[in-house]
C-alpha cells in the first residue's frame, strides 16, 4: 500500500478512536458558556484535549510497546497496578458512556426504546468489530472516519458562515483553567496510551517489522489525528460560542441534557430538519469508534498479560462488553458525575508519564520518575478528595499549595521536583 495513504489511514483511524462521545457533546457547551472568551477557552481545552494526548501517541511510537512501558521506569509493580487501574476505568466509564450518548441522542428521540436493548445491540456490534481485530485500523480509517469528518465540517463549516448572531459575556472566572479541566472529561490522555497500544498492534498485524518505519509513520499519524481534533474542537467551540444568543440552553437542566439540547439547536440551525438525523449517524460513528479502540485496547493487554493468548483477548472482550451493556443503561449525566473524581486522581499522574516518556532520556531517568510520580500523585490527593468530601474542610490544605483552588495543585510541585532531581544528577 502506497505509504502516504497508510499514514493517513492511520491518522484518520487514531482521530475517530479519540473522537467519542465526550469529544462532541463537551465544546460546544463550553463554547456557549465561554461567550466572547472562547479563544481563552479553547486553548486551555486544547492543551489537555489534543496536545497531552498527540504527546501520548509520540511516547508510544518511541516505546514501540504496550501502557505497560510508559510507568516500568517508576517501578513494574507500579506499571502493573497503573495498567489494571487505567483499563478498569476504561471498561467502566468512557466505554458504556459512548453507548449512553448514543442512546440519549441518536435512539430514543426517535424510537423511545429502553436503554438496555440499546445497549445491548451497541455493545454486540463492538464486539464483532473486536473480534475481526487484524482489520480495524482499516474499517475505521477508510470507511467510519471519513463519514464522522464530513459531517462535522457541515456542522461546523455552515454554522460559523451563517449565524449572524451576537456572542454573549462569559461565566467563566478562569476561562484557560476551565477550557483545561473541561479536557479532562474527553478521556484524551487516558485514551492515548490505550489507542497508542492498540495502533503498535495493529501495524505489527499487517506486517510492520521496522520499528524505525513504525516509529516515522505513528508520529506523523498522531500530527494527522492532532491537527484534525484541533480544527473540529475549535471549530465546535466557535460555534457554540457563536449560537449563544440564538439558542436557549435551560440552565435548568443537567449538563448533559443541555449539550445534548445545544448540540440538536445547532445541528437544525446549520442543516434544518435533516440536522437531528446527521447528528444521530455522527454521534453514533463517534461513539461507536472509541468503544471498540478500547475493548480492543483492553483485550490486547490482558492477551499480552496471559503469553499472547487469544482465550484471554476474547474473554476479556467478552466481559469488557458485559459490563459495557450493564453501565451503558445508566444516564450520560451519572456517568460523568462518577467519573469526575477518578479523573482527578488518575489524570495527573497519566499526563506526568505521558510527558517523561516524550523528554530525552538523559533528564528521564528512574530516579525522575520515581520522584516526579510520587510528588504529582501526593499532591493531586487534596484535587481528588474535593470530590469526595465537603471542599471546605481542604480549604487550610490548599492555601499553601499554588494553583490549587484551580484543581491544578500538582502542576508545580512536579515541575519544581523534575527540575530538582535532574540538577542533583547532573552535579
Amino acid at each position: 500500500m502506497n505509504k502516504t495513504k497508510e499514514i493517513f489511514i492511520v491518522g484518520f483511524a487514531l482521530f475517530s478512536l479519540f473522537f467519542g462521545a465526550g469529544n462532541l457533546l463537551l465544546p460546544p457547551l463550553l463554547g456557549y458558556n465561554a461567550g466572547t472568551n472562547w479563544g481563552w477557552v479553547t486553548i486551555g481545552f486544547i492543551i489537555t484535549a489534543v496536545v497531552i494526548p498527540i504527546f501520548g501517541i509520540i511516547a508510544h511510537a518511541k516505546l514501540q510497546g504496550t501502557m505497560f512501558d510508559f510507568g516500568k521506569k517508576v517501578s513494574p509493580t507500579f506499571s502493573y497496578m497503573y495498567c489494571l487501574f487505567v483499563y478498569a476505568i476504561c471498561i467502566t466509564i468512557p466505554s458504556p458512556r459512548t453507548a449512553s450518548a448514543t442512546h440519549e441522542i441518536a435512539i430514543h428521540p426517535f424510537f423511545g426504546t429502553n436503554p438496555l436493548l440499546t445497549s445491548c445491540i451497541y455493545f454486540t456490534l463492538v464486539f464483532i468489530f473486536v473480534l475481526n481485530r487484524s482489520k480495524i485500523l482499516n474499517l475505521i480509517g477508510k470507511y467510519l472516519t471519513p463519514l464522522i469528518v464530513i459531517i462535522l465540517a457541515l456542522v461546523i463549516g455552515i454554522g460559523l458562515f451563517s449565524s449572524n448572531a451576537s456572542m454573549n459575556s462569559g461565566i467563566f472566572e478562569a476561562p484557560i483553567v476551565s477550557g483545561l479541566l473541561e479536557g479532562y472529561q474527553t478521556f484524551d490522555a487516558i485514551g492515548a496510551v490505550v489507542v497508542g497500544g492498540v495502533i503498535i498492534i495493529s501495524l505489527n498485524l499487517k506486517g510492520y517489522s521496522s520499528t524505525l518505519e513504525k516509529k516515522e509513520l505513528i508520529k506523523k499519524a498522531g500530527i494527522i489525528a492532532g491537527i484534525g481534533l484541533f480544527v473540529i474542537y475549535t471549530g465546535l467551540i466557535a460555534v457554540g460560542a457563536y449560537y449563544g444568543s440564538e439558542i436557549f440552553v435551560d440552565g435548568a437542566l443537567s449538563n448533559d441534557m443541555q449539550r445534548a439540547n445545544l448540540l440538536r439547536g445547532i445541528s437544525v440551525s446549520t442543516l434544518g430538519d435533516i440536522g437531528t438525523s446527521f447528528l444521530s449517524i455522527l454521534v453514533a460513528l463517534a461513539c461507536f469508534t472509541t468503544a471498540v479502540g478500547i475493548v480492543t485496547g483492553t483485550s490486547d493487554y490482558f492477551k499480552g498479560l496471559f503469553h499472547n493468548s487469544q482465550k484471554a483477548y476474547t474473554i476479556t472482550a467478552v466481559l469488557s462488553c458485559l459490563i459495557g451493556v450493564l453501565i451503558g443503561q445508566l444516564d450520560f449525566h451519572s456517568i460523568i458525575v462518577i467519573a469526575l473524581p477518578v479523573l482527578m486522581f488518575i489524570y495527573p499522574i497519566t499526563i506526568i508519564l505521558i510527558l517523561l516518556n516524550v523528554v530525552p532520556e538523559k533528564f528521564a531517568s528512574p530516579s525522575v520518575f520515581k520522584a516526579v510520580v510520587g510528588i504529582t500523585f501526593l499532591f493531586s490527593i487534596p484535587d481528588f478528595l474535593k470530590f469526595v468530601v465537603n471542599p471546605e474542610s481542604l480549604t487550610g490544605i490548599q492555601r499553601y499549595i499554588p494553583f490549587s483552588e484551580h484543581t491544578l495543585g500538582w502542576v508545580l510541585p512536579a515541575l519544581i521536583t523534575f527540575v530538582f532531581v535532574n540538577l542533583i544528577k547532573k552535579k
